[in-house]
C-alpha cells in the first residue's frame, strides 16, 4: 500500500510540476510579448512621424521659379544698400533658392522610410479607409484594406497629422512566435510526463511481475527443501526395521518447524514485524548448522565458521533476520561455484558505537564494482537461473523491517565479497 502510495504521489507530482512550469513559462512569456509589443508599436510610431516629416519637408521645398529667384538676386545687386547688407540679404536669397537643408530628410528617408527596418506589418490608408496608399511587410495578393481593418481589431491606428492618413500595424512575427512559444512548451513538457508516466509505469509493472515470479520461485524453493526431506524420510520409514523410528520422528519433527518458520516469514514479510533483544550468537550458529547440512560434497571442501561474542544482543526479529544470512550464505555458496578450494564463509561481529555489526565473508568470484553497484535490486542477478530476489529482500527485512542497514563492505573479482549488517544494539536485560 505504501509503495502504491508513493507512486501516486510521485505521478502526481510530475503532473504538477509539468502544469507549473508551463504557467509560469505562459506568464513570462506572455509578459516578454508585451513589452516587445510596445516596442512595435514605438516603431510603428516612428515610422509613421518619418513619413509625416517626409512630407511636411517636402511642401516647404516648394518655391517659385528660379527666373523670379535670378531676377530677385540682380535687382538686389544693382540696388543702393550698403555693401554688407546687399552681400547678406543675397546669401538669404541664394539659400531659399536651394530650399531647406536635405540632411534630415536624406536621412529619414534612407534610414526608415525606404528600407524595412522592421518585420511589423503595417499599411497607409486614407482616413475613409477607401485607398490603401503604402504597405510594409504583408503578402502581394493580400486585400490591404481588409487587412487593415483587422489590424484595428486589435490596434489603434497612428494618424499621420494634417495629411489624412492612418498607419495601421499588426503583431510582429517575433511577437506571434513568443506567445505561441509557452503553448509548444506545455505540449513538449506533456509529451515528457507521458513518456515519463507510461515508463514509470512500465517499469512498475515490470518490477511487480518479477517481484511475483521470484517471490513464487523463492516460496517453492523454502517449501521445497523441508518437503524433499520429509518425502526422504517417509521412504526410509517403509524399509521397516532398517532405520531407526525415533530418528526418522525427529528430522521430521525439523523438517516440519523448518515449514513453520517458512510459513512465519512469508507471512511476517507483508507487515511489519515485533522486534525483540535477541542475543545474535544463537541465530547466527542455527542458519550456520542448517546450511553445513547442505554444502555440496562433491566439491571442495568449505568451512563456515562462527566468531560472534556471546554477548552481541540486537533487537530483531529472529525469523526474518535467520532468512537474511541464509541468503547470504546461499549467495557464497553459489560465488564459490567453480572456483579450486578450499573454501570459507566467516561470520564475524561486533558492537560499534551503540550499533551491532555483522560481517559475512566468503571467498568466492567476487563482484567488480559496477556489479556491487546493482546487487540489491529487484530482479538483478548474476546466476544465469537466478531471479534476483533474495538480496533485494534481505535489504528490504534490514532496512524497511529492522531499521538497519546492508551494504557491500567489500569485493573484488577474485577475491570474494563481504557483506555488512547494521543493527540497533540492545541489552538483553531490557527485554
Amino acid at each position: 500500500m505504501t509503495a502504491y502510495t508513493t507512486s501516486t504521489k510521485i505521478k502526481l507530482g510530475l503532473i504538477l510540476a509539468a502544469v507549473a512550469i508551463g504557467l509560469g513559462s505562459l506568464v513570462f512569456t506572455q509578459r516578454l510579448a508585451d513589452r516587445l509589443e510596445s516596442q512595435d508599436e514605438l516603431a510603428v510610431e516612428l515610422w509613421a512621424r518619418a513619413i509625416e516629416f517626409q512630407y511636411r519637408v517636402s511642401a516647404q521645398s516648394v518655391g517659385p521659379d528660379p527666373e523670379v529667384w535670378d531676377d530677385l538676386a540682380r535687382a538686389t545687386g544693382a540696388s543702393a544698400l550698403e555693401p554688407e547688407r546687399r552681400a547678406a540679404l543675397l546669401a538669404a536669397i541664394d539659400s531659399l533658392r536651394d530650399g531647406p537643408p536635405s540632411d534630415g530628410l536624406d536621412f529619414v528617408f534612407s534610414q526608415i522610410i525606404e528600407p524595412n527596418r522592421f518585420s511589423i506589418p503595417a499599411v497607409i490608408t486614407d482616413t475613409a479607409m477607401t485607398t490603401a496608399m503604402l504597405s510594409r511587410n504583408v503578402g502581394e495578393d493580400e486585400d490591404l484594406l481588409a487587412l487593415a481593418a483587422e489590424m484595428d481589431a486589435v490596434h489603434v491606428p497612428i494618424q499621420i497629422q494634417g495629411f489624412g492618413q492612418l498607419v495601421h500595424y499588426g503583431e510582429s512575427p517575433l511577437a506571434r512566435m513568443i506567445r505561441l512559444f509557452p503553448y509548444v512548451q506545455l505540449a513538449v513538457v506533456a509529451l515528457f510526463v507521458l513518456v515519463g508516466y507510461l515508463g514509470f509505469s512500465y517499469v512498475r509493472r515490470s518490477e511487480q511481475s518479477n517481484l511475483w515470479v521470484g517471490m513464487a520461485k523463492e516460496a517453492a524453493h523454502q517449501l521445497g527443501t523441508p518437503l524433499s526431506s520429509m518425502i526422504g524420510w517417509v521412504e526410509l520409514l517403509r524399509l521397516g526395521d532398517a532405520v531407526d523410528p525415533e530418528m526418522v520422528a525427529d528430522e521430521l519433527e525439523q523438517d516440519v518447524d523448518r515449514l513453520r518458520r517458512v510459513a512465519d516469514r512469508f507471512e511476517k514479510i507483508g507487515s511489519m514485524p515485533a522486534l525483540t533483544p535477541t542475543p545474535v550468537r544463537p541465530v547466527l550458529d542455527a542458519v550456520a548448522d542448517y546450511i553445513r547440512r547442505r554444502v555440496p560434497t562433491s566439491g571442495p571442501p568449505v568451512a563456515i565458521t562462527v566468531d560472534v561474542p556471546d554477548w552481541l544482543t540486537a533487537r530483531l526479529n529472529v525469523d526474518l533476520y535467520e532468512w537474511v544470512i541464509e541468503n547470504l550464505l546461499k549467495n557464497a555458496l553459489d560465488a564459490m561455484e567453480g572456483m579450486p578450494g578450499p573454501h570459507e564463509i566467516a561470520i564475524t561481529g561486533t558492537e560499534m558505537g551503540g550499533d551491532v555489526l555483522v560481517f559475512v565473508r566468503d571467498t568466492g568470484k567476487g563482484m567488480d564494482r559496477a556489479t556491487a553497484r546493482h546487487v540489491f535490486r529487484p530482479g538483478f542477478s548474476t546466476k544465469r537461473r537466478g531471479w534476483g530476489l533474495g538480496l533485494s529482500l534481505a535489504r528490504r527485512i534490514i532496512e524497511v523491517y529492522h531499521g538497519g542497514q546492508i551494504s557491500v563492505e567489500a569485493t573484488a573479482p577474485g577475491e570474494g565479497t563481504t557483506f555488512r549488517i547494521t543493527l540497533d544494539a540492545a541489552d538483553t536485560d531490557s527485554s
